[in-house]
């Protein structure tokens, strides 16, 4: 079992990947508000050359991302990887996410669903 951590820059695909994941059988995601660092030093007072640059390229409008916690089993997590992919594109690309997952020892408090 693993916990794959997704962090969303782009928050207006939410809903899209919320319903993609639905589709594809992928159920219990928990959704946090989250922020980058360099969204936090952009909105500081600083005046250091550094933040300038940040505030220059970040987009002003834009304040948090959304990180999805997913607790999976392997074959889970190449439908959620793929499913990222279809909906929110190439993560290399820029403002768009990133995705790792962590190794989980052990859960409890999840119901598991019977496999078909």
């Amino acid at each position: 079992m693993k916990l794959l951590v997704f962090v969303l820059n782009n928050t207006d695909k939410l809903d899209e990947l919320m319903v993609e994941l639905s589709e594809a059988g992928i159920r219990g995601a928990t959704i946090i508000e989250s922020s980058g660092m360099a969204q936090v030093l952009t909105h500081s007072g600083e005046d250091d050359p550094l933040i300038a640059y940040l505030r220059s390229i970040m987009d002003p409008a834009k304040d948090n991302n959304k990180t999805i916690l997913f607790v999976s089993e392997e074959d889970e997590i190449v439908t959620i990887r793929e499913v990222i992919k279809k909906v929110i594109g190439d993560l290399s690309e820029p403002q768009t996410g990133i995705l790792f997952t962590i190794p989980i020892d052990f859960t409890d408090g999840i119901k598991k669903e019977p496999k078909a």
